[in-house]
Formats: C-alpha cells, sequence, structure tokens
C-alpha cells in the first residue's frame, strides 16, 4: 500500500509538472533543425490573425495517419489489432478548466526516430518554399500544401504533447515550448493508446476561444466536413433527470395550499393517499458527456452529381486540394463510368495555378489526383491517372475494377488504369471545353447574348483559366498527339484584329476570307513588337488576320500543330506565303540582273537567295527563314539556353533568304546602280548594309555587329563627302616638364583637399 501511495504522489508531482507547462528533467532533449524554428518564428510573430487554420491541419494529419494504417491491413489484417484499435477515427477532447485540448487517431502511430525526424526537423525544399510563398502573398490557407502544417499548433498553444504509439516501438511522447527545443521520452504515465497519436495543446490565454465547444463544431464544419474518417467531439449535453425530492419541499407544498371544501378535502385525501404509494421525485436538469459525430455527410464522389450543391462542390474541393482561400474552383466535373471499368471521379480546375507548375517540369512527376480502390485510399502519388500537362487538375477517382491487396507496383501495370486514364483525360478537355462555351465572353456573336446572374458569374471564366493554365494546354497538344485536336480548339491567342481580347482557331478560321487557305501567324517576343514587323504589311493592307504568337513554348507549339480543320499553317515570316500579284512575273524578269548580282555579293553571308517578295508594301526587304528552319525568335530562344548544341544550331537555322520589295525606291535606284557599274564597291558596300539592316529588322541577331558599324559609318562618311581615307586625327603629346618644389607643394594641398571632400 505504502509503495502504492508513493507511486500515485510520484504521478500526481508529474502531472503538476506538465501543467506548468515544463518540460520533464529525464526527457531526452533536442533542438529544432534552423529551417523549423524560422517557419515557427513566422507562423507565430506573423500569421497570427489566421489561427483558425490549426485544428484542420491536426486533422488533415490524423486523416492520413489513418489512411496509412487502412492501406497497411489491406495486406496485414493483423496491423490493425483487436477492439477499439480497429476503430479508425479522430476524436476530439476538451477539458475547459486545464484549456487542453486534445486531437486523437488511432491511424499508424510514430516511433520514437519519427517523432525526432517529423516534428523536429523537415525537408528544407518545403520549408523554404513555404516561407517564400508566405513572403510574397502573406496567404497562411496554404500552409498544407507544402507539409508544414502541423507547426501551426504555435498559432494558439504554448506547450505541445505528442503521445504516439506505433506498432513496432513503445509509447513516447514528444514536448516542447516552441522555444527552440523539443524532448522526447518513454511514456509511462498516460493512458496506453494501443496504436496512434494524441496531440495535446496547452491554449495560450488569449486562444481562450479554442475551449468552446460551440466554436470547435464551426471549425469542423468549415474545414473538415468531408473528412473520410468519422470525427467525433467529446461533446457536454444537458439532459432532464427525475431524483428524490426533499421532504421540506413536500412539507413547504402542503403549508402554503388553500383551505378548500369539506368535499374537495376528501378528493385531495384520496389523491395524497395516492401519491403516498408512489416514490416523491422531481425533475433537475443535469450535464452529461457523450461522443458526437461532426462530419455525417455522405462522401461526395458516392452521391448523385444531381443532389450536390455548388457550395458542398467548393467545400470539398478546399478540404481535397489543402486550400482554405475564399476562391472557388472555376470548374469541376463528377461523373460515373461504367463498362467494363467502373469508377467514380470528381475532378476540379483550382482557381489559381500552384506557384511551381512548370518549374522543372518534365523533372518532376506530380499527380494531383488522389486514387481510392472501393473506397479505401490507396495513393495520391499515383502519376499513371493522368498525363503531365493534366497535372494542374485536383480531383479523386474512386474505382470499383482495380484490385485492392496488390503491390503499387502491379497496380501500374493494370489494364484497367489505361481505361481509366483515357476516360479521365476525355472528360478533363470536355470540362475545360464546357468552360469556355459557356462563357458570354467567349461566344461569337457577344450582343445575342442575355446575360444572367449565372453568365455574369461564368463571364471571364475562360480568359482567367487560359491565363493560369494555358500553357499546359500547349504543352497538351505537344505531347499528346491522340487529343491534339481536342486540345487545338482550346487555344486562344491574340490577332491582328482581335482588338486586344483574345480567340480561338474557330473564330478564326470563321473570318477568313474566301480565297485564303492558310491560318497565318506569326511569333516573337511581344504584340507591341510583332504589330510592327514588316512581315505583316502586305497581309493588313489586304485585310488578312495573322495570330501572333509571344510565348517561347509557341515556337515548339507549331512544330507538331501543322493543321487544323484542313488548314493549313503558315508562318508568314518563312518560305512558302503566297500572295497574289498580278505583276509578279514581269517583276521577277526586270529584277532578275539586281537579284543574281545581289547573291553573289552575299555569298559570304550564308544567303541561299534573293527574290521578289510578295509580302511587302513599304519596307524595302526583308530577311526570311526556310520552311522547316528556325524563325528568328527561335534562334534567340536557342542562343539563351546555356547547355545548347552549337551543331544543331548552325543545322536547324536553315537557308536565309532576302526577299527585296521591287516597288521600293532604294531597289529601283540600286538596280540602275547595278545596271551601270556592278563593280562599284560603293554599290557593293550598300547591298551589304541593306541586307544587314534588314536581317536585324526581320528579328535576327548580327552575327558580326563590328562590320555593321564599319559600315554604317562608311556610309556616313560618303554622304558627308569625306575621303574613305580620312584618319582619325591623333593626339598630341605634351613634353614633360620637371616638377619643381612649388608644383610639389600645390599637388600635396590638392590630394589633402580631395581626401578631406570625401
Amino acid at each position: 500500500m505504502v509503495y502504492l501511495l508513493i507511486l500515485m504522489s510520484l504521478k500526481g508531482l508529474e502531472a503538476e509538472s506538465m501543467s506548468r507547462k515544463t518540460l520533464r528533467a529525464n526527457a531526452e532533449k533536442f533542438e529544432f533543425q534552423a529551417e523549423v524554428s524560422r517557419l515557427m518564428d513566422i507562423l507565430i510573430n506573423s500569421l497570427y490573425s489566421n489561427k483558425d487554420i490549426f485544428l484542420r491541419e491536426l486533422i488533415s494529419n490524423a486523416s492520413d495517419a489513418l489512411d496509412k494504417i487502412r492501406f497497411l491491413a489491406l495486406t496485414d489484417k493483423e496491423v490493425l489489432g483487436e477492439g477499439d484499435n480497429t476503430k479508425l477515427e479522430i476524436q476530439i477532447k476538451l477539458d475547459k478548466e486545464k484549456k487542453i485540448l486534445s486531437i486523437r487517431d488511432r491511424g499508424v502511430g510514430m516511433t520514437k526516430e519519427d517523432l525526432r525526424k517529423n516534428l523536429g526537423t523537415i525537408a528544407k525544399s518545403g520549408t523554404s518554399a513555404f516561407v517564400e510563398k508566405m513572403q510574397t502573398s502573406g496567404d497562411l490557407n496554404l500552409i498544407g500544401q507544402f507539409g508544414v502544417g502541423f507547426y501551426s499548433v504555435y498559432l494558439v498553444a504554448d506547450y505541445v504533447e505528442v503521445i504516439s504509439k506505433h506498432n513496432d516501438d513503445k509509447q513516447y511522447v514528444w514536448e516542447s515550448k516552441a522555444d527552440g527545443a523539443f524532448a522526447i521520452s518513454e511514456d509511462t504515465w498516460n493512458e496506453p493508446l494501443g496504436r496512434g497519436t494524441e496531440i495535446r495543446l496547452h491554449l495560450r490565454d488569449e486562444a481562450g476561444e479554442y475551449a468552446d465547444e460551440y466554436k470547435l463544431k464551426e471549425l469542423v464544419k468549415k474545414y473538415s466536413e468531408f473528412i473520410n474518417f468519422p470525427i467525433n467531439l467529446w461533446a457536454s449535453k444537458e439532459v432532464e433527470k427525475e431524483v428524490p425530492a426533499d421532504e421540506d419541499e413536500s412539507i413547504d407544498e402542503e403549508e402554503t395550499s388553500e383551505s378548500t371544501s369539506e368535499e374537495e378535502e376528501e378528493e385531495e385525501d384520496a389523491e395524497k393517499a395516492e401519491d403516498e404509494k408512489k416514490p416523491k421525485t422531481k425533475k433537475v436538469k443535469e450535464t452529461t458527456y457523450e461522443w458526437e459525430l461532426l462530419n455525417d455527410v455522405k462522401a461526395i464522389w458516392l452521391r448523385n452529381p444531381k443532389e450536390v450543391t455548388d457550395e458542398e462542390y467548393t467545400k470539398f474541393y478546399h478540404s481535397l486540394a489543402k486550400d482554405f482561400s475564399e476562391d472557388k474552383p472555376m470548374a469541376w466535373s463528377h461523373f460515373n463510368a461504367e463498362g467494363d471499368v467502373e469508377f467514380k471521379a470528381v475532378l476540379f480546375i483550382p482557381p489559381k495555378a500552384p506557384h511551381d507548375l512548370y518549374e522543372s517540369y518534365y523533372n518532376t512527376k506530380q499527380s494531383n489526383l488522389k486514387l481510392y480502390v472501393r473506397r479505401v485510399f490507396i495513393s495520391d502519388e499515383f502519376n499513371e491517372l493522368l498525363p503531365k500537362y493534366l497535372n494542374f487538375l485536383m480531383g479523386l477517382v474512386d474505382s470499383d475494377t482495380l484490385p485492392l491487396n496488390v503491390s503499387r507496383e502491379m497496380l501500374q501495370q493494370h489494364n484497367s488504369l489505361k481505361t481509366i486514364k483515357k476516360k479521365l483525360i476525355r472528360k478533363a478537355l470536355d470540362m475545360i471545353r464546357k468552360l469556355a462555351e459557356e462563357d458570354p465572353d467567349e461566344s461569337n456573336d457577344k450582343k445575342d447574348v442575355e446575360e444572367s446572374n449565372d453568365e455574369n458569374e461564368k463571364k471571364g471564366q475562360y480568359a482567367k483559366f487560359w491565363n493560369e493554365f494555358g500553357k499546359s494546354i500547349k504543352l497538351g497538344i505537344i505531347e499528346d498527339a491522340t487529343n491534339r485536336n481536342r486540345l487545338a480548339k482550346l487555344l486562344r491567342f491574340e490577332t491582328t484584329k482581335s482588338d486586344g481580347g483574345k480567340t480561338s482557331l474557330d473564330q478564326y478560321i470563321s473570318r477568313m476570307k474566301s480565297s485564303q487557305k492558310d491560318i497565318f501567324y506569326i511569333t516573337g517576343a511581344s504584340k507591341e513588337q510583332l504589330e510592327k514587323s514588316p512581315f505583316l504589311e502586305r497581309l493588313n493592307k489586304k485585310d488578312y488576320e495573322v495570330i501572333f504568337f509571344t510565348d517561347p513554348v509557341d515556337e515548339y507549339l507549331m512544330q507538331y500543330l501543322m493543321d487544323y480543320e484542313d488548314k493549313k499553317f503558315q508562318n508568314v515570316s518563312k518560305e512558302g506565303l503566297k500572295l497574289k500579284d498580278s505583276k509578279t512575273k514581269e517583276l521577277k524578269e526586270s529584277f532578275k540582273g539586281l537579284t543574281k548580282w545581289w547573291k553573289n555579293t552575299l555569298a559570304s553571308d550564308n544567303v541561299e537567295d534573293v527574290k521578289i517578295s510578295s509580302r511587302l508594301a513599304d519596307t524595302p526587304c526583308v530577311v526570311v527563314t526556310s520552311k522547316y528552319g528556325w524563325s528568328a525568335y527561335m534562334e534567340k530562344i536557342m542562343h539563351s539556353q546555356t547547355l545548347s548544341d552549337a551543331s544543331k544550331q548552325a543545322y536547324m537555322r536553315g537557308k536565309r533568304v532576302l526577299e527585296i520589295n521591287p516597288r521600293h525606291p532604294i531597289i529601283k535606284e540600286l538596280r540602275e546602280r547595278v545596271v551601270n557599274d556592278p563593280e562599284d564597291e560603293n554599290v557593293k558596300l550598300t547591298a551589304k548594309l541593306i541586307y544587314q539592316t534588314a536581317l536585324m529588322e526581320s528579328g535576327f541577331e548580327l552575327s558580326d555587329p563590328k562590320d555593321f558599324a564599319s559600315h554604317i559609318y562608311s556610309s556616313v562618311k560618303s554622304s558627308l563627302n569625306i575621303s574613305p581615307d580620312a584618319a582619325v586625327e591623333e593626339e598630341e603629346e605634351e613634353a614633360e616638364e620637371p616638377e619643381t618644389e612649388t608644383k610639389a607643394e600645390d599637388s600635396a594641398t590638392e590630394e589633402s583637399e580631395v581626401k578631406d571632400e570625401l
């Protein structure tokens, strides 16, 4: 008995120590990784106004732990154990007096090493990315996307205990006051968990609002309603209960009764005799506690799409994406696939592109789809469900066809997966197409569109989608030959007739002239630059529409998009452009001598030919490339790449052709000079200068800028009647005088004054 009293006393002291929020003396202490400390400083000091998010992050982590144990149980049922351990649920308990909030799960649990690694150190990449995002946007709602959500507990708690039991280890306690250190010790005083994790938050004085059941219910409803495991709150409840009535109360009632008649007294006596046989009780209100289920909503993907509201879809998206901003997803698609392969799916287009969507696009594998098999979560890193160019989509797939108890590798090779992927792609593209069709701004005849409230909400949605994810559609055209035509319908771009807006290929074709066979386009760094391009002169005069492609990826895109709706694409800065000119044959014959002479003159400049141009109006000449060679803009892109292959560049550069405008006075005069004296060096110099100028105006870089500058200066000399042999006047050198004593003193004084000024 004495031993038991001593033991109870020690446990009492230990509990008292815990209530003082101090780390136990016998615990093994560690320092937080620098990245963690930096993160916690930001959370606690800079983002305190968003502290509501702590609960959703803990519930999300608990759900992940439950997913893991359920997945492990598919191949080994023993891991679940027995009794309460088989109940895969999340429990929330509040001690209002001590201001301790507990969140418990029966998930996979953590070993001692897991506690040290998972809660003391985190991947630098995740922390750095989160910190960078916070500094640029200040949006704490994205914390869960970076794997650092646990540390949000310090927004509301100044002392945290994490009690955890893994099947492969003893029960341990991790504890920290967010002061740069944490401690881990074997748990010998708390109730055995069996398996799982319990997090106890000792709430700060200023976080008293979270010691309120209604507030906790509100947060679960707002953020965690669609978690796939039951979330139970140990909730208080007032009930009426009958208890024995005191005798004094009965006497008081008799004394206060009024005098009555004899008949009434006889009746009352009979009633009293009857009442005396019954036990005397009264009703009182009493507070009891019981588990209350907070998320009783059926999984959205299992419901009929017609029965799910827009608000529910938005809430589900926020829960799925761990994005709790106010933004709604742009669109969603909820469908059931039947046939040989049966599955249910919900796909979402996020309101914004992830900050790193296109960084290391080809070097990383990232999927935003969660895969379930028969309601059991399998993985959120299953990259075989969607192609890389659609990895911006969020969603969930639940298959009844895929096997449960096989390895991930075997699942990746399963035949049903290809069918699921094919249907998901089709549904995803249909969702994007529908987003465009329902946008009033995308209508061909915008004046006829009657704008309702629903249409006002959809107005401008596709333009928003294109600004966020347009590059993904282009990458899809490059990568997905099967769906290339469907993706091409989704392209948007500016043109010479789009008035600052964007248009589609279908809209472009609807405006084509009857005589036009090709779709005209030009590539460059900006619309403003392209609008001044000499390649557009005659096309504009003839009222042809030309597409502006100004994204660097557009150059690669047009190597794969060769035609659309039986119309070929024609780059107006390359060979192959055909515009009718009634005098073409006559002009070719008239300028035959000049083109031949000019070609010979430019033999050293890698010019394949000199031709009469049908694309110019006001410019004397332009330089075009061969049909399958690089454009001027593509050359610049390739030059900017550090590791580009020089030999490949030389091959892909293609042959250059100088096209001349036979109606321009400069070209006419040059022809006359050549006819008079084809060996005149000044004429040859002028011809080279015209070519180099055309090269720059056509968007190319000069291979020898010094040579070009020399030609310019020579031309200026000629126009100023300066002899080509005129030399630069040399500087006269003054004879050095011996330094006198006075000069030396003056020099020293000047030096001193300069130093004083500095």
